[in-house]
């Protein structure tokens, strides 16, 4: 597989094993019960991420970077090799299992999904590298089987809970890497995460551990991440989460906050228990409100397009007309609309089927959106009918384009051949209301329908 390495192939396998490698490290000083054993362990999440976005082919660097970690922690090249095997497993199976059951990179979009992958990827996959890390450190004399238990949960939380936190982190940011923020939404995102360090900072600072350290105040960072998930989605709701649990874990380890105990891979535990159930609240509630949000513009998209052509339906087609009429009263620019009616459609329906003449009304509505610039609204008016609303143009202008879809119709290669009559108005020459437009289009329509002769003449 690795015969021939690409350039992008091999700055890929090296990238990921030193994020792998640094993060292993940084997590393996918490490591405080058993050093190959930490409550904290976004690795598991790094190893998910990267094979659910590269693929099984990077498998290879993630057991390389497990075992470096190990070998350069504690332990021998046996045990080190053991407890690689154990997280290549983890990531392995977490990924088949999110791809099988929770729709692979999309698990983060809806809410089921997003409860089968803490099942799959945080709770299942976690249990195999715990099982097996733990197993070989009994066996390699790093550690008793009385301690078994104790080291497995830790193992084992510390796994899930960076699965949960890290992977949608890391998928949601390679979905959608490029940034496209307002400026009232930059200054949303600073108050925000100035509301999220404060809330941290009074929970897991020192300022006011003495006073608070018996309350439980944690919930005060929830605000803030509701506030991430509801105004923000998903993408800065998970951002939102890696920075509680970062600063929260950071001041638990020094020593404040409401989980400090007299032990501190206890107090770490306790911890990332409340992490987890704040990162499957937030993420739920950020896929609930991006689900809504998508329901709501569809429903408007619907409400406003027609569902054959997806072009404008009357509705939309009025309110354009009703603008450019209140643009015409500012800029005293006249605009076109062109009339469009497709030749010999009932024809069509009886000779070939409705099927083909749905597409045939279809032909015709590419060719539209084909030769409309950004400003103009191609609209289904009804039946066999079009309008195309031309901001800013002229007659002669609007022809030329009536002329050029006709041209692109009758000759875009598919059968049945197609045919259009057209007619154009202008405001406020040929009326005032979209009803007088529609009537001097209509006639012009007609009389290009009753000559054929002339239509094929006329000047493209």
């Amino acid at each position: 597989m690795y015969a021939k390495l690409k350039p992008e192939n091999l700055a890929l396998g090296t990238g990921l094993l030193t994020v792998y490698f640094i993060a292993g490290k940084l997590a393996l000083k918490l490591a405080f019960l058993n050093a190959s054993a930490t409550p904290v362990w976004p690795c598991t999440g790094i190893a998910i991420a990267a094979l659910l976005i590269f693929g099984y082919r990077v498998w290879p660097v993630i057991f390389a970077g497990a075992f470096f970690v190990n070998l350069t922690t504690a332990g021998t090249i046996l045990t080190s090799l053991g407890i690689a095997s154990g997280n290549t497993f983890e990531a392995l199976a977490g990924c088949y299992l999110v791809t099988r059951f929770a729709d692979g990179r999309n698990a983060f979009q809806t809410t089921q999904n997003i409860f089968k992958f803490a099942l799959f990827g945080g709770v299942i996959s976690s249990a195999i590298s715990a099982t097996i890390g733990c197993t070989t450190l009994v066996l390699g004399g790093l550690a008793t089987w009385n301690n078994f238990p104790s080291v497995w949960v830790t193992w084992w939380l510390g796994d899930g809970v960076g699965a949960f936190v890290v992977t949608p982190f890391i998928l949601l940011w390679a979905e959608h890497p490029k940034l496209q923020w307002t400026r009232r939404q930059i200054f949303e995102l600073v108050l925000l995460f100035a509301a999220l360090f404060s809330s941290l900072g009074f929970v897991f600072g020192n300022g006011f551990h003495s006073v608070v350290k018996n309350y439980p105040i944690e919930y005060l960072c929830f605000p803030s991440l509701i506030w991430a998930a509801y105004r923000f989605g998903r993408r800065k709701a998970s951002t939102a989460i890696c920075v509680l649990a970062i600063l929260s874990t950071w001041g638990t380890v020094h020593g404040y906050g409401p989980f400090v105990r007299t032990s501190q891979n206890t107090s770490l535990l306790l911890l990332q228990s409340f992490v987890a159930i704040a990162a499957l609240t937030t993420m739920v509630l950020a896929a609930e409100v991006t689900e809504h949000r998508r329901a709501q513009d569809h429903v408007r998209q619907l409400a406003g397009s027609d569902p054959l052509t997806g072009l404008a339906n009357y509705r939309r087609l009025l309110e354009s007309i009703d603008s450019e009429i209140r643009r015409y009263g500012r800029s005293h620019l006249p605009f076109s609309i062109i009339l469009l009616d497709m030749d010999h459609l009932k024809k069509i329906n009886d000779q070939y089927g409705h099927l083909v003449g749905s597409r045939a009304l279809c032909r015709l509505a590419e060719i539209l959106v084909l030769h409309s610039r950004e400003i103009d609204v191609p609209a289904r008016y009804g039946g066999d009918e079009f309008v195309v609303v031309l901001p800013e143009t002229s007659r002669e202008a609007a022809l030329h384009v009536a002329r050029r879809v006709a041209s692109r119709l009758t000759g875009d290669g598919e059968e049945p051949q197609l045919s259009v009559s057209v007619g154009v108005a202008v405001y406020p020459t040929d009326g005032q209301t979209l009803d007088e437009l529609l009537i001097v289009a209509d006639r012009a329509l007609y009389l290009d329908k009753a000559s054929p002769t002339l239509k094929l003449h006329l000047p493209m």
